[in-house]
Parts: structure tokens; C-alpha cells; sequence
């Protein structure tokens, strides 16, 4: 790894100034090598510190935000939540407010990674994770999302790839966060050099292939997510996240699931099902989720609305198995969410 500068600003239009670029830009290369010059921000520092050590990632300065005042708390906004970008997962999963209103968000931080990572890892930094494809992690492979002209996975060792949306790309969005707060409705607050803000709902922060092969999100250089807004929940609305991975813990899931339901009577009003590491960005499943819309939902209707949630999967060579295990999460997912 290669030495680097280090420094700890003193506001957020500050940290935002000093970054001359994101970590994607600073990746994305024709030449397949890293950016030497480059300015990149750094949270809790999993991911960039792996990109780094794996010679992926070459800054020579490093912009501290963990010590930026106010971004480490959850906060009441608007009968919703309000949770700076530096939470850290552990905190997630604690937070008594979010087990009553939005328990799928609680699900996936308890479950990401390992104790000991969850207690350093933020939020912010899991949404803005890099992929975990191994082709994009190998040096040896100068792939699409970093400025090459192929993706080696559709013709290599697929079978953690995607199974929608894998136009130009195979890989699958990292974040098991984002699956839940996706479908609770979330948004980003985010602050530019200037000190000027936007928000954007998380579902079109994300991007995919067909429309950016080089980066997973719409955050550009200068810019910094200063919040995470969850929305008001009516009492009536339950949630749930479910993971399947290979090992229970320190492993990306194989498959994840965010349902969330607002139920009336055993009716349901709304529906909101998102499928994780399944594809480049959280994917929504609008059929399953029109199944159970203005439906009693029982076993039956909740074995129809899984099938339904995989219309369109297009598996690779190797990852078909993923199909009968997304089935059987949805249908677990809707069913737990009915018991809660």
C-alpha cells in the first residue's frame, strides 16, 4: 500500500472542497492504473482501506469525516428518522426507534459483516461500498467498471454474479442497507463544496450499467451524503429483512429481501419488496408487489407473489440456483412480516 497524506477538516464544505474526486472516478482508468493524484474521502474506511491494500486504489490524500460534528446521530424528523451518514452499523442495530417503525433497516445492519466490523463500519460507507466481484477486486483484470472494455464475468466464474439488469455488467450491488432502505421509501441528504444541498430518494441515487458502467451512484466529486431520511411509517406498516448466505457471519449474502407491508385488517394497502445481490442496484419487484396489493394475504398468495418477484431473471452460466433461493425468501419475508 502506498503512503498517503491525511487530513481531518473542519466542516463539511471543507471535506468537500478537498475531494478532487470519488473513489470510482479515482479507480476508473483506460489504463488499469489507479489515480496517484487524487483526493478521496474516507468514513469508517473498510472498503477504501481493501481497495488500497489490493492496490486498486492509489490516493494521496486521504479526507477524514469521522470526526465531523453531528453526522454520528439519529434524530426525529417529521414523524420520520434522521441518521447521519456516520452511524455505524451497530448503532443500526440497537436503535429501539427503528425496531418500531422500520425493522427491516435494524434486520440488515445486524446482519452485515461481523461484530467487529459493524462497530466501525457507517452507514454511508456501506450504501457507497464498492462491488465485491472478484473480477473488479483482481489486479490482474482490467474490467469495464474500471475503464476496461470487458466484464470477464459473463463468459468466467459467475455464480455470485446478477441475475437482472446485467446489461454490460454482472456484478450485484453490495449493500444489504440499501435492500432495506430502498424499500422503506429512504432518501439521501447530500452537500456539496458550496454548502449546497439536494435530496434525492435512494431508488434513483443507484444506477445502472446500461446507464453508467463506471460508477454505482450519482454522488459526484465535491459532494458528500450529509443524512439518510426515513419516512413517517403508519402503525399499520411492518417490515422485515431476510439474508441467505453461506456463512452466517463476515459474508455477503447469496440473497437478500426487504418486504414491506402496510396491512389493514389483513388487507394490504401498499406493498414495497426489494430484492438484493441480485443485480447492479437494489431491484424492485413491482409484480410481487401488485400480487399483494389490495389482497388478504395467506400462504397461497404469498407462494404467488415470490414466483412473481423473479418475471424477467435472466441467471447466468452459473447462478440459476439463485432463482428457487430469492423464491423462498420473498414467501418467507411476506409471511414473517404478517406474524410481526
Amino acid at each position: 500500500m502506498n503512503g498517503f497524506e491525511w487530513m481531518s477538516p473542519g466542516s463539511v464544505e471543507q471535506a468537500a472542497r478537498a475531494a478532487s474526486a470519488t473513489v470510482a472516478t479515482a479507480m476508473a482508468r483506460r489504463s488499469g492504473t489507479p489515480a496517484a493524484d487524487a483526493a478521496v474521502l474516507k468514513a469508517g474506511g473498510i472498503d477504501l482501506l481493501d481497495l488500497m491494500k489490493e492496490g486498486l486504489l492509489a490516493p494521496r490524500r486521504l479526507i477524514n469525516l469521522r470526526t465531523l460534528p453531528g453526522l454520528d446521530r439519529i434524530e426525529p424528523a417529521g414523524g420520520g428518522l434522521r441518521i447521519g451518514p456516520n452511524v455505524t452499523l451497530a448503532q443500526l442495530a440497537a436503535e429501539g426507534r427503528l425496531r418500531t417503525r422500520w425493522g427491516a433497516l435494524a434486520d440488515a445492519a445486524g446482519g452485515a459483516a461481523s461484530p467487529q466490523i459493524r462497530q466501525l463500519a457507517t452507514l454511508a460507507g456501506n450504501l457507497l461500498q464498492r462491488p465485491r466481484c472478484w473480477y473488479f477486486r483482481s489486479r490482474a483484470h482490467h474490467c469495464v467498471r474500471k475503464g476496461g472494455d470487458t466484464c470477464f464475468a459473463f463468459a468466467g466464474e459467475n455464480q455470485y454474479h446478477a441475475i437482472f439488469e446485467h446489461n454490460g455488467c454482472a456484478i450485484v450491488h453490495p449493500s444489504t442497507c440499501a435492500t432495506a432502505l430502498v424499500a422503506l421509501g429512504a432518501g439521501l441528504k447530500i452537500t456539496d463544496r458550496a454548502g449546497a444541498k439536494r435530496t434525492v430518494s435512494l431508488e434513483e441515487f443507484f444506477v445502472l450499467p446500461e446507464l453508467e458502467l463506471q460508477q454505482e451512484n450519482r454522488l459526484a466529486s465535491g459532494e458528500i451524503v450529509t443524512a439518510v431520511e426515513l419516512p413517517e411509517q403508519r402503525a399499520s406498516v411492518r417490515s422485515v429483512h431476510l439474508r441467505y448466505a453461506e456463512t452466517e457471519s463476515f459474508d455477503w449474502p447469496l440473497a437478500d429481501v426487504a418486504v414491506v407491508l402496510d396491512l389493514a385488517e389483513g388487507v394490504c394497502r401498499k406493498a414495497a419488496i426489494v430484492l438484493g445481490a441480485c443485480a447492479p442496484a437494489p431491484h424492485r419487484a413491482r409484480a410481487a408487489e401488485a400480487a399483494l396489493t389490495g389482497q388478504r394475504i395467506d400462504e397461497a398468495l404469498a407462494r404467488a407473489a415470490a414466483h412473481a418477484a423473479l418475471q424477467g431473471a435472466m441467471p447466468l452460466s452459473r447462478n440459476a440456483y439463485k432463482v428457487p433461493i430469492f423464491e423462498a425468501l420473498v414467501r418467507r419475508a411476506i409471511l414473517a412480516v404478517l406474524a410481526a
